[in-house]
């Protein structure tokens, strides 16, 4: 519900600040005087464009800002979607500079005019004779008789299961692309693993080892000649190192007994000698090991090859990179075979949740098809007291095709309307008639006021057209739908203005050299002068004011 609305420097209204009630809200004055220019002042706190055009003083900015008194689950949703905190009272402010710079805030927390918009759509519908907004929406369409159907909680359900049905058909061709990719690559992959497989990669050999051992092959001969020259030189002929050795440490210790300080140095000749005969027999021993084995150089060598000529061809550094590598490409392997598994898995428990969602979509679509002549009827009805006596809605109801199941199930709803007897039916949308158009619109938000969560809603010179009894029909429409939703009406006509709770008085007022608009919230008696004046004319006669006092009730 809008409860208040300033506006500042706008067209030709300078500053004012209006009040509005609850329930069935009048608009009145003389066409021109500035009617209009409150709507396109709400327009803007709706997301409709703005330039600087509209600034009444080009050295101001223009402020537009209004308060709302509305929460629905649809609200709180886009508030939690949008990261806005939700107070009680919804406060929308548009400024314009200059410059025609547009920022527009929602609880004083900057937002852009998308979201402006799709706040306002929950919040305010227009619906002027050549605007038909909500009733040419599919959605809404579809809303009205989901009203009627009470299919809420199935619609729920079905929601839920059409979203899982949803993610496992993407997962389902998420998975398909995988295949054809992996399937494309899988001789290579298979390759380029039996190549690292057959190089025996995890025989736990370094290339170190492999290095060493063919640098000790490869110079077999060399070492074994010089390792016997070593043999010789320290225990090999007379003259040999041991034997110098041995003579050393009896000279040292022969003279020992003269000075005690050599008997160390006897010791420490004593460890040269134990150490000379270890390096002996290491020596021995190495001769011995190594040998002159071709096939077995051959081997290394060729081991090496294929080492280094894998770490060049995959830009790794080391073995144990190569094996990363080979395992990377069994996983892949292992994964493209198990891909026709998962998918498999999966498209049956789409089928299954399938055919969950068609049982579902089948229930909703049957409560639809029951209570759409029921719907026809009552706009009938309410359409032939509104003076359209021969006007009828027909709503046609189109089953989908099963590929065809979309968020609201399977039906497609489009409503049709015929004005007059003997023409045929054609879309809402593009029927001429703004008055049709706009008396169709109340007929159904009156019929749907109690079962749905509809906004506040303007009517722009809804009365075009009508005049008499159809127009105190139109009044008590008006004045029953106010019950359940705020109403905004521009009228011409006295019998839907004595209707309101509040009635506003639109003006243009000369002040100096310059024309503004003016709003003026009228009390009981300028009431009466006001519905006088639209009775009879700016200077209402005695008989004007009596019909005034009664179609006021006073």
């Amino acid at each position: 519900m809008l409860t208040t609305l300033t506006v500042k420097n706008y067209a030709l209204i300078d500053e004012l600040h209006l009040q509005f009630g609850k329930k069935l809200n009048i608009i009145t004055g003389e066409t021109g005087a500035g009617k209009s220019i409150l709507l396109g002042a709400l327009g803007l706190l709706l997301g409709q464009r703005a330039d600087s055009g509209a600034l009444l003083d080009k050295t101001a900015k223009c402020i537009v800002e209004g308060e709302f008194d509305s929460k629905n689950k649809a609200i709180e949703d886009f508030f939690h979607v949008n990261e806005l905190d939700i107070e009680s009272r919804i406060l929308i402010r548009r400024e314009i500079s200059k410059e025609g710079k547009s920022r527009a805030f929602i609880n004083d927390t900057p937002v852009n005019i998308s979201q402006l918009k799709e706040l306002g759509s929950l919040l305010v519908d227009i619906h002027s004779q050549h605007e038909t907004l909500l009733l040419n929406k599919s959605g809404f369409q579809l809303s009205v008789v989901d009203s009627f159907a009470g299919t809420e909680s199935d619609l729920n359900d079905y929601r839920t299961i059409f979203s899982t049905y949803k993610k496992l058909a993407l997962e389902i061709a998420e998975l398909k692309a995988e295949e054809a990719r992996s399937k494309s690559e899988q001789d290579y992959i298979t390759f380029q693993f039996n190549e690292l497989a057959e190089a025996e990669l995890d025989k736990g050999e370094s290339k170190a080892q492999l290095e060493e051992e063919l640098r000790t092959l490869s110079h077999s001969e060399e070492i074994r000649q010089g390792l016997s020259k070593l043999d010789d030189a320290i225990s090999g002929g007379e003259s040999n190192l041991l034997t110098a050795i041995s003579s050393a440490i009896q000279i040292v210790q022969s003279l020992s007994k003269y000075n005690s300080k050599l008997e160390n140095v006897a010791t420490r000749l004593k460890s040269v000698q134990i150490e000379l005969k270890d390096i002996s027999q290491e020596s021995t021993d190495i001769s011995d090991e190594v040998s002159l084995d071709p096939q077995r150089l051959e081997i290394v060598n060729e081991r090496l090859n294929i080492l280094n000529r894998l770490e060049q061809k995959h830009r790794v550094n080391s073995t144990q990179e190569l094996i990363e590598l080979k395992n990377e490409f069994e996983k892949k392997l292992e994964n493209i075979n198990s891909l026709d598994e998962r998918i498999s898995g999966l498209e049956k428990e789409k089928e299954k949740q399938f055919i969950k969602l068609l049982s579902k979509a089948d229930k909703i679509s049957i409560a639809r098809a029951k209570v759409i002549p029921g719907i026809e009827t009552k706009v009938k009805k309410m359409l032939a007291d509104l003076g359209m006596p021969n006007a009828i809605l027909k709503i046609e109801q189109v089953v989908l095709d099963e590929e065809e199941l979309n968020q609201s199930g399977k039906d497609s709803i489009r409503f049709l309307f015929s004005a007059n007897k003997g023409v045929a039916y054609s879309e809402i949308s593009k029927v001429a008639s703004g008055g049709e158009l706009s008396r169709l619109m109340l007929c159904l938000k009156a019929i749907v006021a109690k079962l749905i969560d509809l906004p506040t809603v303007v009517f722009d010179e809804i009365d075009t057209g009508v005049s008499g009894e159809t127009a105190f029909k139109i009044g008590t429409v008006m004045n029953d739908l106010s019950s359940s939703l705020q109403l905004l009406a521009i009228t011409h006509l006295p019998q839907i203005a004595s209707r309101g709770e509040v009635h506003f008085f639109v003006y243009k007022e000369v002040i100096g050299k310059r024309t503004f608009t003016k709003v003026s919230k009228l009390k009981s008696e300028d009431r009466i002068v006001e519905v006088a004046r639209m009775l009879s004319g700016d200077k209402p006669t005695a008989i004007a004011m009596q019909n005034a006092k009664e179609l006021l009730g006073n």
